[in-house]
């Protein structure tokens, strides 16, 4: 699996798996529906951040995007954002994609990675995170209406670098 930097060329690779997770709706507060132009900028990150892809024998199987989780003083702890196609979920696809983005963020000197809405009821990413040493620091509740689960809580997870 190689792991680089995406490109606009990359975008309608990425749009697909995009648009069905969000319309999945499980796991973004995003807006459902967009196109494939709207939905661009809620992904393809400008600098200071960062959009990369995995990719597997030429096929973009995920992407992660990272960056400045506040700007100023908020400024010194990153922050990312994970998609994995669903037919390669499970796979290791989000673990090589989170190992880059802790990488990567201590290369950029952030003091630590912050995660502000991990849905609570995502227990796969949960324990991702937590296996990555990512902890659970506090949780909002009711924050995320899940389609199955109703009304749910949305975890801050937090790992200093």
């Amino acid at each position: 699996m190689e792991i680089r930097v995406a490109t606009d060329e990359d975008w309608p690779s990425i749009y697909p798996f995009y648009s069905a997770i969000m319309t999945e709706g499980r796991t973004y507060a995003f807006p459902e529906g967009q196109s494939l132009d709207e939905a661009k900028p809620w992904w393809m990150e400008q600098p200071p951040g960062r959009t990369v892809v995995a990719v597997v024998d030429g096929r973009i199987v995920g992407s992660a995007k990272m960056g400045p989780n506040k700007p100023g003083r908020g400024s010194h702890i990153g922050t990312g954002s994970f998609l994995v196609d669903p037919a390669h979920q499970g796979k290791g696809v989000g673990r090589r994609l989170g190992e880059y983005v802790i990488e990567w963020s201590r290369e950029q000197g952030f003091r630590g990675i912050q995660f502000n809405a991990v849905v609570e009821v995502n227990e796969p990413a949960v324990h991702l995170w937590k296996s990555l040493g990512f902890e659970v620091v506090g949780t909002a509740p009711l924050a995320f209406d899940h389609p199955d689960a109703g009304l749910v809580g949305q975890h801050m997870m937090f790992r200093p670098l």
